[in-house]
């Protein structure tokens, strides 16, 4: 299974756009949004996508109402962090800002999503968790937009730059 990640879109919805896009091409099987969508139109360019999306919400999320119409609207499934899961086989831990990690990050979650701070970061924590943030796609910062997928069988992420 490969899941796209996407972070800190932050109502770019041209940005937006080429992401679903970039999806769609590499037919990501799941899509997690680690939060900072602020717009509920954000969501409705999201809607474009082939695979079903779940992500949390970030700091600046505060159209609580309007995002969470968009997300009943397109059967996404959001939540407030941390979400974690299970799919294929692999614990997942996602929040929006790293420090919610703190009490929640455990040696049994094999991937933990972040956004937040607009930077790439992939590293080992512990003896098996890998910590992923495919960094900035909100236009922020120019050539550095970025999303990332990664495949929960082998355990790779791959950085998609855009």
């Amino acid at each position: 299974m490969r899941i796209g990640v996407v972070s800190d879109t932050h109502n770019n919805l041209k940005n937006v756009a080429k992401i679903v896009e970039i999806f769609n091409a590499v037919e990501v099987d799941r899509v997690v949004h680690t939060g900072d969508i602020t717009q509920a139109k954000t969501l409705d360019v999201f809607a474009h996508l082939d695979a079903p999306m779940f992500g949390v919400f970030g700091n600046n999320d505060q159209e609580r109402d309007a995002l969470e119409a968009a997300i009943a609207k397109h059967k996404f499934n959001f939540y407030d962090p941390p979400f974690t899961t299970t799919w294929c086989d692999r614990k997942l831990i996602v929040v929006h800002d790293p420090l919610e990690f703190d009490g929640h990050l455990a040696a049994h979650h094999q991937l933990a999503l972040h956004g937040h701070t607009h930077r790439y970061r992939l590293e080992q924590w512990g003896d098996q968790t890998c910590i992923f943030n495919p960094g900035e796609c909100a236009g922020h910062m120019p050539d550095l937009n970025a999303v990332g997928v990664v495949d929960l069988v082998t355990m790779q992420t791959e950085l998609l730059r855009f």
